[in-house]
């Protein structure tokens, strides 16, 4: 049990003409109501808040001024006669307050002091306690996206984000960008980021995406590491990246905080959380390709995608249109698939536990990840990778995922791997063997609802650390010759098939839809890497079924 925090100020104070007992610790916030009656009401609302420090914005002093009091909408708020004798005798505190599905809002509460000093003293007493929560960010780079989504990037930054961040006193050097990869360019080359805190994007998954490449990249090369070798260690980002929702996807910042609200998001940002993530590398012999942190889908979801840039008119239409021209083609793919286990760690791709805030799982993981980075030096590392722990798995897929967090988004609230986790060093490997259509539609329904979707036979799930795929067209020549000389008639119809593709025969190959982008090789070598960046979140809080009973003020 955690020892109570040392008091630093209890007062008297008024909250709307009611007398509250207001104290201040170094963790909390307290005002309680005075109650004249000593008769127990059961069905009275709670007469006791509490808001801890940490999640409290700011305070500020309220100036009064000829009986009237100026709201920030603009309007005037008339006060009472007694509150006139001192225009320096109440302030407000501005704080976080929790409302449904995982949003949060900033709400506020004026205090009335008996005096001026007093009124003084408490000011600063708030202002020193959150000077001391060394994690809030005081100067943050912003890049915002004006195409993304809806094209309101801009305005939900200037009129919902903005405002915040100088109510708390954070400084911002907004860019707004003006092509394809400017933030990613500017990161690598020309950001100053020494004097930034962290960076922020306002848009989609395809901002972020620029951010964490721009970022990753500058950080490897500041540090002396070869992004290109697929064996090296990459070096963790030391600013923290946030996320202001603006894009028609927004799967990482659902993912991460539960909600796609820009206020929330800003609110994260502001008070300071950090949540470790990790990310992908994929390489095509030893060459960086893109990095990866949600999803990398090769068969069904790269189809989709391919098929949806070519309508990028419809806006997010486009998606589902694609999605349904996919199904009713069925493709599938030949190719060879090679996965390292992740071995000695916690948690399952089938079990019940969720990633949520402050993670078992991910803690544990994490932390044996750390270790073993320690004890072994990088060659006996790539020793034991090559020697016998290497799985191997060949056959024909409909589709080939690769996820890294749940994937959740509003229209698949369990996402493609429900128990999947942000910071565990791992991947979970899911392979869709060819089967029906509607067998594969049954696997496709399950995301949306509560059953289990790999209790399927066509369906095998792996959580791994590394993998690698190669499609069937791109084996050695060697295999190539061995395939040639058991059934060579076969093998040329197949390549008149593949060069004439309006013969209506199934494609010899796929497309990697990585994280919403088309890669440009289907040879890949993927290697996760544990908690590379820091983001601006906390992850999916849990509400409490009893926060109510156990809170002590709530009775």
């Amino acid at each position: 049990m955690e020892r109570p925090s040392r008091l630093v100020l209890l007062s008297e104070l008024r909250v709307r003409n009611t007398t509250y007992d207001v104290s201040l610790s170094r963790s909390q916030l307290t005002w309680k109501r005075r109650v004249s009656s000593p008769v127990y009401h059961p069905f009275r609302p709670s007469v006791c808040h509490s808001v801890s420090v940490s999640e409290i914005i700011s305070v500020r002093e309220e100036e009064e001024e000829n009986g009237s009091r100026r709201r920030e909408d603009g309007s005037w708020k008339k006060i009472k006669e007694r509150e006139e004798k001192d225009c320096r005798q109440a302030f407000t505190v501005l704080y976080v307050e929790r409302c449904r599905q995982h949003r949060w809002r900033c709400a506020e509460v004026t205090f009335t002091c008996s005096d001026g000093p007093l009124c003084q003293h408490w000011i600063s007493s708030i202002r020193e306690q959150l000077a001391t929560i060394s994690s809030r960010p005081k100067h943050l780079l912003v890049y915002i996206n004006p195409y993304g989504g809806k094209r309101q990037g801009k305005r939900i930054y200037e009129q919902k984000v903005a405002p915040l961040f100088a109510q708390a006193g954070v400084s911002t050097h907004v860019i707004v960008t003006e092509y394809a990869n400017h933030a990613r360019d500017h990161l690598k080359t020309e950001a100053e980021l020494k004097k930034f805190d962290g960076v922020v994007c306002v848009g989609g998954d395809g901002m972020f995406s620029e951010i964490i490449h721009g970022l990753i990249w500058r950080t490897q090369i500041d540090n002396g590491v070869d992004p290109n070798c697929p064996d090296e260690t990459l070096s963790g980002c030391s600013l923290r990246i946030g996320i202001i929702p603006a894009g028609s996807t927004d799967c990482i910042c659902f993912a991460t905080v539960g909600t796609n609200d820009p206020v929330t998001s800003a609110l994260h940002i502001i008070v300071g959380d950090s949540q470790p993530m990790d990310v992908c590398s994929v390489h095509h012999n030893n060459t960086f390709l893109r990095y990866s942190v949600s999803l990398l889908g090769y068969g069904f979801y790269g189809d989709v995608l391919t098929d949806s840039e070519r309508k990028r008119w419809m806006g997010p239409a486009r998606y589902d249109l694609s999605g349904l021209k996919m199904f009713l083609t069925h493709h599938y793919y030949e190719g060879t698939v090679s996965y390292l286990p992740a071995r000695g760690i916690i948690g399952t791709p089938r079990d019940a536990a969720r990633c949520r805030s402050g993670c078992v799982v991910c803690q544990h993981n994490g932390q044996l990840h750390s270790e073993r980075a320690e004890s072994y030096e990088m060659d006996d590392m790539s020793n034991c990778e090559s020697d016998g722990e290497w799985r191997t798995i060949r056959g024909k897929f409909l589709a080939i995922n690769a996820a890294s967090m749940s994937c959740a988004c509003p229209r698949s609230p369990k996402g493609l791997s429900p128990a999947a986790h942000l910071a565990d060093g791992t991947t979970d490997l899911i392979l869709v063997r060819k089967c029906s259509r509607f067998d594969f539609l049954r696997h496709l329904l399950r995301h949306t609802s509560k059953d289990d979707q790999f209790d399927l036979t066509f369906v095998e799930v792996h959580r791994v650390r590394r993998f690698r795929f190669m499609p069937r067209h791109c084996q050695s020549d060697s295999e190539l010759e061995l395939d040639l000389q058991e059934n060579s008639k076969h093998q040329i119809f197949s390549q008149i098939c593949r060069d004439h593709p309006a013969c209506g025969c199934a494609p010899a190959y796929s497309s990697w839809n990585c994280d919403g982008e088309i890669l440009t090789h289907t040879a890949i070598d993927v290697r996760v890497h544990c908690q590379l960046i820091n983001l601006f979140a906390r992850g999916i809080e849990e509400p409490p079924v009893f926060e109510d009973l156990t809170n002590p003020c709530a009775i």
